[in-house]
């Protein structure tokens, strides 16, 4: 456990992107970082350092955090002197305060914790998600992964994509996978209002995506799913297609779907609320997200708490929450005639997995795994098992 002193408690140093006013893969993880981290260490002292979000007390009271965590918001300031106040102020205050710890979710922030652990021996952790890790090209990014106390990995995959680098000792890297809240997510029926919603009957079959929908972000496959529907319809004539997310990358997508001629079968939903979340994974005869870039890929998580069949790109973390294909299809994410048969196989009933069919197996084992009381139950041996002075 912590070696403390009477008079001092466990004091956490939390380096965040954001985790209010955006919602990609990092922020959820980081989100249940913290909570697990408070849930365990409900005494300790909690400084949660975040560049991009600004101050909005109106979100922070909607998440489970302890009234005395200390946030610190950089969003407000212009980009430049965004990131030198971030750096700055974590390393002035830490030299201050002497945090037991620093724990950033993000790679890029590890350079201000290797250059503070130089000027106090401080230890710091860094998680690794995905393609932020597997190709670093920052020499000075690079070397302060390679000093960190601890490397978390979300994913197998972003585990051996790390092993390639030389200098990073294999020891120093402990996998702790993404979560998720099962309590969210249940096997339901299609609902009512959504059909009517997408002018859909209940026997529609319909391929969901959810995904952000960035100009950035095209790895995670929608357009290949786009030309895979071409040939899909062949075999399903009344198939739907709804992609949710938001992004910049939406007018480019509009088009595609138009030069495809598949507006009568395509939706373009937007966002989804949190509370139409479940609904939407259980509108849908399968979730598809070929991508070739996900660190691990929350959203197949709660996909398969849902029950339903998962189609994903057999390239990337994906491959982790779909236990290496045992739960659902794996495919070349950038052969669409494998994403079109495949996606034909599942919803005639015929996909070579059978295992896809069996909606509470599904949740099931997906809840064995990586519900949040597992996550907390992990991060709890992480932590409590090093010596931190």
């Amino acid at each position: 456990m912590f070696k403390k002193t009477a008079r001092s408690k466990r004091h956490f140093y939390l380096i965040f992107p954001n985790i209010f006013d955006f919602k990609g893969g990092i922020q959820v993880y980081s989100t249940f970082f913290l909570q697990a981290l408070q849930d365990v260490y409900p005494e300790a002292v909690y400084d949660v350092f975040l560049k991009y979000d600004k101050r909005n007390l109106r979100q922070q009271q909607n998440l489970p955090f302890l009234t005395s965590t200390i946030f610190h918001y950089f969003g407000d300031l212009p980009r430049l002197l965004q990131t030198i106040l971030f750096a700055t102020k974590i390393i002035v205050l830490a030299i201050f305060q002497r945090p037991t710890i620093v724990i950033s979710t993000h790679v890029n922030y590890a350079t201000a914790c290797y250059v503070l652990k130089l000027m106090t021996g401080i230890p710091y952790w860094v998680v690794a998600h995905g393609l932020e890790v597997w190709d670093i090209e920052n020499n000075a990014t690079k070397l302060a992964l390679q000093k960190a106390d601890k490397i978390i990995s979300v994913s197998n995959y972003t585990r051996q994509r790390l092993l390639q680098y030389k200098n990073i000792d294999s020891e120093k890297i402990v996998l702790l996978p993404n979560t998720f809240d099962a309590n969210q997510f249940r096997i339901n029926p299609k609902p009512a209002y959504l059909l009517k919603r997408y002018n859909l009957t209940d026997n529609q079959p319909v391929i969901l995506t959810v995904t952000r929908m960035g100009r950035m972000a095209k790895y995670k496959g929608y357009d290949q799913i786009l030309h895979a529907l071409l040939k899909v319809r062949l075999y399903v004539p009344n198939v739907h297609f709804i992609l949710a997310g938001k992004g910049d990358d939406i007018p480019r997508v509009k088009a595609l779907v138009t030069n495809l001629d598949l507006q009568d079968c395509v939706t373009i939903a937007g966002f989804v609320p949190d509370e139409e979340l479940c609904d939407y994974y259980n509108l849908c005869d399968v979730f598809a997200l070929p991508s070739k870039g996900e660190g691990f890929g929350i959203v197949y998580l709660e996909a398969l708490a849902c029950g339903k069949p998962v189609l994903a790109g057999n390239q990337d973390g994906s491959i982790d929450p779909l236990a290496e294909g045992k739960l659902g299809c794996l495919v070349d994410p950038d052969n669409i005639e494998e994403i079109a048969d495949n996606l034909v196989q599942i919803l005639q009933g015929n996909c070579s997995n059978p295992v896809v069919y069996q909606s509470e197996y599904l949740q099931q084992k997906t809840i064995e795994a990586f519900d949040f009381s597992q996550f907390r139950t992990s991060l709890a041996k992480l932590v409590g098992g090093h010596q931190l002075h």
